[in-house]
């Protein structure tokens, strides 16, 4: 089993900025604001040569008047049941509370191991008043800065020397990567949590409660793969919060990193401007892609209803038109693993190779019957073609006048390629190159 380290604590103790330090990079978002960290949030990080899984947990909250305390406390005790070791992090700046006191006994219900680490020590003086801190009952607690890393080779000593020896492989490594995008509130946590049968994220009915991407490791039709929950993504001028903005930059990472976006759309709004920008942002970097419209359940239906919504959507991704869309309801669980299915047909797709002399076998007379125009009295001839060896489905085609050749015929290309060796759901390139 992995090694697994959860940080718990009450909101704006400095855990997300501890987090970001540990894994190296700015993966958490860190802000001022009580509370940022709303799910868990995973990180790998490497200490004397361990490898252990870093989780970051929402504040643990009691007596607020925040919608999402209940749903960040289910996180708190999720991330303490994965949990190897449990860092609890206090604040020495503001002193102990009695949410630290709460969070405490909280842990004391485990039997895992719990080290006390008594963050935003920067000073001596400022480690004489960390002793208060004796009082949740801990013989022992460790200093640190998580701002500029002081003490924090300390903690990871005694956080290692916890771990079992037993030897494992990193289940994220080369395995498809199906990331859920689409606007705030469409209902990507819901879809997420109904796949796997655990409220792995937090599910509101407010818009935007999703705020960093959250990657869990999913097998279904006898295949793994990461499944990443994302943010919704809402128009620029609409990113009032700095905060927001950062979780938009989160999501379209997370689209970045992908094999395959299954873009979420709201079956009552329709396929909207934003709807497209996340498109065109999946295409532009070449991911696979599948169209989910959800709530399903929720619309007035006629025989014709679904190919009329297909045949508004096809009008609005054109020219790129050959996309899944498959229609869900993730409240009522319909159709859901179908949406999953065809995601990984798309990976199947995007991965597919042809060989040279397949597609020279097939093609080769397609452009004969169907050749480019003449451009001033220059006829083009293409007699080679081969798929490129590169990470997504890119061709070339050897022609005596490359320059020559237009963009409709590149499409018409493009479109007889997708249906002789089916790419469903994956951008191709088409090159036409000097024989």
């Amino acid at each position: 089993m992995p090694n697994i380290v959860a940080l718990v604590g009450r909101p704006n103790v400095g855990k997300s900025t501890l987090f970001n330090r540990m894994i190296k990079k700015r993966a958490a978002i860190v802000d001022s604001v009580a509370g940022v960290t709303r799910d868990r949030h995973y990180g790998k990080s490497y200490w004397n040569g361990r490898e252990f899984t870093l989780i970051d947990t929402g504040g643990y909250i009691q007596g607020s008047d925040d919608k999402f305390e209940e749903e960040i406390r289910k996180q708190v005790e999720l991330a303490i049941d994965e949990a190897t070791v449990i860092i609890l992090v206090v604040d020495n700046q503001v002193g102990m509370t009695d949410m630290d006191k709460e969070v405490a006994r909280l842990l004391q219900r485990t039997d895992k191991p719990v080290l006390l680490a008594v963050n935003k020590v920067e000073t001596n003086k400022n480690r004489l008043d960390a002793v208060e801190f004796y009082e949740l009952g801990y013989e022992k607690f460790f200093t640190i800065s998580a701002q500029d890393g002081s003490g924090t080779g300390d903690l990871l000593d005694e956080v290692v020397n916890h771990f079992s020896d037993e030897i494992h492989n990193d289940k994220l490594e080369g395995l498809p990567r199906i990331t859920i995008a689409g606007r705030p509130n469409a209902g990507k946590s819901t879809f997420t949590n109904a796949l796997l049968g655990v409220e792995r994220n937090i599910v509101t009915d407010i818009a935007g409660t999703t705020r960093d991407a959250i990657e869990t490791v999913y097998n279904k039709f006898g295949q793994e793969f990461v499944l990443v929950d994302t943010a919704g993504m809402r128009k620029k001028r609409n990113v009032e919060e700095d905060l927001e903005f950062y979780s938009v930059m989160r999501a379209v990472r997370a689209i970045e990193d992908s094999d395959v976006v299954i873009l979420m759309i709201d079956a009552e709004r329709g396929i909207e401007a934003q709807d497209m920008k996340i498109f065109h942002l999946a295409q532009k970097n070449r991911k696979g892609i599948v169209i989910v419209v959800n709530k399903w359940d929720l619309v007035d239906k006629n025989t014709s209803t679904v190919k009329e919504f297909e045949e508004k959507i096809k009008n609005k991704i054109s020219p790129f038109t050959d996309v899944p869309i498959v229609f869900i309801s993730a409240l009522t669980k319909q159709r859901i693993f179908k949406a999953v299915e065809t995601a990984l047909m798309v990976n199947d797709n995007r991965n597919k190779k042809v060989k040279t002399s397949k597609l020279i076998e097939v093609m080769i007379p397609i452009i004969e019957k169907t050749p480019p125009p003449a451009v001033r009295g220059k006829y083009i001839k293409i007699k080679y073609a081969t798929q490129l060896p590169t990470r997504t489905p890119q061709f070339a085609f050897f022609a005596n006048f490359p320059q020559h050749v237009k963009e409709p015929y590149k499409r018409f290309v493009e479109n007889q390629i997708r249906k002789e060796f089916d790419f469903t759901g994956v951008p191709i390139q088409i090159y036409f190159r000097k024989k």
